[in-house]
């Protein structure tokens, strides 16, 4: 059965073969079971309607009822208040696989703010509840009670048809939450899919909602887009539409700037193209994520260090300029300080340049400067880079060895760090040095001969170095 709704939004039914609800196990079937033997109306909603089309996992799940707030948590005391003023709660079921979120249908109000409704008021038709929500694709339901389809808006249509079309007056619904601007393009990276034109045209003309925004929400959108299979379609968007002046305005600085070397990528079309070479495969999602992080912003920092001396161009410590701009965008997200710190490292280090001329002393310095375990991260982010530059998969013979000698280096334990060496500050102390930075300074020196010679990383040789700097320099 399929619903169709008329302009008066009553409903009249028409045969509809194959829409048959999917993937109901039997704990969603319960929830469900508990508001349809109550009398109530219960639907499947939102993104596990369009997910089960698209045969993408569904991990959570939102049921849409006519029961009221207070009804619901009678039927459910143990669920969680989770959005109860707007008719929302949260329902964890024993095997804690997913959530199921139980909202009552509503109207809202007028959006003052462009984020929040100034009111909602609570109804017992779904066409009403389906009509407030943001995307055709997000505005389709399942009867749990008589296992029938509801897509009054055409969201069917446009996920055939791979499109993200806002339900009625895209205009009214980019003002009723900014946010929703950059949602679709999310949506569309995600997904594969177009934006209709009028949805397009209305996202570049209400993109000033975004300033009303708080940061983590334009974040969590943002890093979703990131996570897409090719990225580099939802930045263009955001490009395109201008939204992006609220996430890296910087961005905008590198279209046009150009890079010897690169044929004719300017400085942004290599960024979006090293973007796309951070392949998602035998990563988490937060790997990923840095990853991706890393890679549009390595190189940002060159419209400022950009030089052209006798048309000899020159990008002088861009690394450095593009540390900054990534560690002033990613807090002003409010990126977690753990992958802040991740990202601003491998930018400020991506432009190592290993050659098999280099020393054993060299690649331990090498490993001490950027740290063991940054490394595959490291070589990750630039073989996304060089396959950039190339335009195609690329061999990178000189990784492999550097590699090779880096895994050497591990397998015999030679000392990398302060801890790896056979001496500590205890034993410096005993000598009779003080805990001050001078004992800090002599650490890193003696760090420092360990790299140039691992045989030296004995507690005799390193006290002898010890005593023959610090007594030395006080007499």
């Amino acid at each position: 059965m399929h619903f169709l709704v008329d302009r008066t939004m009553s409903l009249r039914y028409t045969s509809f073969p194959g829409m048959r609800i999917p993937s109901i196990d039997s704990e969603l079937r319960k929830i469900a079971d508990t508001l349809i033997q109550s009398g109530k109306k219960t639907y499947l909603v939102g993104g596990a309607v369009r997910d089960a089309f698209l045969k993408r996992p569904v991990t959570d799940f939102d049921i849409a009822t006519d029961a009221t707030p207070q009804e619901c948590m009678r039927l459910f005391p143990r669920a969680i208040l989770t959005g109860i003023q707007h008719g929302t709660i949260t329902v964890i079921p024993r095997s804690r696989k997913y959530k199921v979120e139980i909202t009552t249908f509503r109207t809202e109000g007028a959006y003052t703010d462009g984020r929040h409704p100034d009111s909602v008021a609570f109804v017992d038709d779904i066409a009403q509840d389906l009509s407030r929500r943001d995307f055709t694709i997000n505005a389709m339901a399942f009867d749990l009670a008589r296992d029938t389809f509801f897509d009054p808006f055409g969201g069917k249509r446009d996920l055939a048809h791979k499109t993200i079309r806002a339900v009625g007056n895209p205009f009214d619904r980019f003002h009723e939450d900014g946010l929703r601007t950059i949602r679709a393009i999310r949506f569309a990276a995600q997904l594969g899919f177009t934006i209709e034109p009028a949805t397009l045209s209305a996202i570049a003309e209400c993109r000033e909602g975004l300033f009303k925004i708080s940061a983590e929400r334009i974040r969590d959108e943002f890093s979703k887009i990131l996570g897409a299979r090719r990225p580099s379609t939802g930045l263009r968007l955001l490009i395109d539409s201008g939204t992006i002046e609220a996430i890296i305005p910087e961005l905008l600085a590198c279209k046009g700037v150009p890079q010897p070397n690169h044929g004719r990528q300017d400085v942004l079309e290599h960024l979006l193209a090293t973007l796309d070479a951070v392949i998602p495969d035998n990563l988490s999602g937060e790997e990923l994520l840095i990853l991706r992080l890393a890679a549009l912003f390595h190189d940002i920092g060159k419209p400022v260090c950009y030089k052209n001396d006798n048309n000899s161009i020159s990008f002088y410590k861009h690394e450095i300029e593009s540390e900054k701009i990534t560690e002033k965008t990613l807090r002003k997200l409010k990126y977690p300080n753990d992958i802040v710190e991740k990202v601003c490292h491998l930018v400020r280090h991506h432009m190592f340049n290993y050659e098999p001329g280099w020393t054993d002393a060299a690649v331990r310095r090498f490993i001490a400067r950027v740290g063991l375990q940054s490394v595959r991260d490291l070589f990750t982010l630039r073989l996304a880079d060089t396959i950039a530059t190339a335009g195609k998969p690329y061999s990178w013979p000189n990784l492999s060895e550097f590699q090779s000698r880096i895994d050497h280096v591990v397998e015999a334990k030679q000392a990398l760090t302060l801890k790896d060496l056979a001496v500590s500050g205890d034993d410096l102390a005993a000598l009779g040095i003080p805990r001050t930075r001078e004992m800090g300074a002599l650490l890193s020196e003696l760090l420092d001969a360990a790299l140039e010679d691992p045989n030296l990383n004995t507690k005799e040789a390193m006290l002898e170095i010890a005593k023959a700097k610090y007594f030395s320099l006080k007499h």
